[in-house]
């Protein structure tokens, strides 16, 4: 059963019961839930959820990937797919993609880590013009050493860095303070 509309607003609500100076970023993605539109379908183009995924290892390193499309080193994480039951399986479904990792990864916690919403440019060469994701990123742990197998056609490197490198300073924080 795909994602519901039910179960991304009780995802933000216990966010927003969390982090409730996030309220009116996330306005957006509540009035087109109100409006009926499936947020799930990446052919919505008003605006999106995505998932993504933040893997930490035993040395408090967190996993980047360098994206090729935006070529830029970003964490693991896409659009949801209609096979996605929830969305911290679709973020993890995006991580495992990505990076081959499937193996002793464990959700730090049940709720998002952070619910990022931003502004995407238009993109003429796919068809789609300027609209928003809602990216829901969840933390995962990754227990042992893991090995990497890159997902060649959207991502063409790997690197293992410090917590303090992500670049986006509420992820950063936040992802810190669940470590703890």
């Amino acid at each position: 059963m795909p994602i519901t509309a039910d179960h991304i607003r009780t995802t933000v609500a216990e966010y927003a019961d969390a982090h409730p100076e996030d309220k009116h970023s996330l306005a957006p993605l509540g009035e087109l839930l109100d409006q009926g539109a499936d947020v799930t379908s990446r052919k919505e183009f008003r605006g999106h959820v995505t998932a993504g995924a933040v893997l930490v290892n035993n040395q408090g390193e967190a996993l980047f990937i360098h994206h090729v499309a935006l070529d830029k080193w970003l964490t693991p994480g896409g659009h949801l797919e209609p096979e996605d039951v929830n969305l911290m399986g679709a973020a993890l479904r995006e991580l495992i993609e990505e990076t081959g990792i499937a193996l002793s990864i464990s959700p730090v916690q049940a709720t998002p880590v952070h619910i990022d919403v931003h502004p995407i440019p238009a993109n003429e060469s796919k068809g789609e013009g300027a609209h928003w994701h809602a990216d829901f990123r969840y933390l995962f742990r990754a227990s042992g050493d893991q090995a990497v197998t890159l997902q060649e056609e959207e991502v063409s490197g790997y690197a293992w860095s410090s917590v303090d490198t992500i670049a986006d300073e509420v992820l950063r924080s936040r992802v810190a303070a669940a470590l703890r």
